[in-house]
């Protein structure tokens, strides 16, 4: 009784709102690529920073792959670019098969192994909790240059607490 309530204790969220709280960050990024006119997306950056596309691409380069390498325990390459074709719709389409890719795999990850220590695309080390608070963290701070970007565009973002 004593080890069952010491795990209890020990877990502040369940899984399922881990997720929830990713998915929701995904969700608001989503509506701010969808906010960005075309061009401006693809073209559009201040100070010498990387377009929004650019960002994008990398946290497509993130998520699901490192979610299904800490599923499976198979090494993933980090890959930044596919070929989108300068088109946000077909970036969008990816963002929408990469969150249910998250879906599945993260359905798949042992409990135990939020906890392990991991080695993520062969370089990044922390526990596998650590490496999704990475991911989402990195998340909100690109997010973060796309509000900017668009608030510099004249464009009003999508407010930050509707996740």
């Amino acid at each position: 009784m004593e080890t069952q309530a010491m795990e209890q204790v020990s877990q502040v969220i369940s899984p399922e709102q881990f997720l929830a709280h990713w998915q929701g960050h995904r969700s608001l990024t989503r509506r701010v690529i969808e906010a960005f006119p075309e061009k401006d997306f693809f073209e559009f950056s201040i100070g010498g920073m990387r377009t929004f596309a650019q960002l994008t691409m990398e946290l497509l380069a993130i998520g699901a792959p490192g979610i299904r390498e800490i599923a499976t325990g198979n090494s993933e390459k980090l890959d930044e670019h596919f070929d989108h074709k300068n088109s946000k719709a077909n970036i969008l389409k990816k963002w929408d098969e990469d969150t249910e890719e998250i879906n599945k795999y993260w359905a798949q990850v042992p409990v135990e192994r939020f906890q392990q220590h991991l080695k993520l695309f062969g370089q990044y080390e922390g526990t596998g909790t650590s490496q999704i608070f990475y991911f989402i963290d990195n998340e909100i701070h690109h997010r973060g240059q796309g509000y900017v970007y668009l608030r510099a565009l004249g464009i009003e973002p999508p407010f930050f607490w509707e996740r």
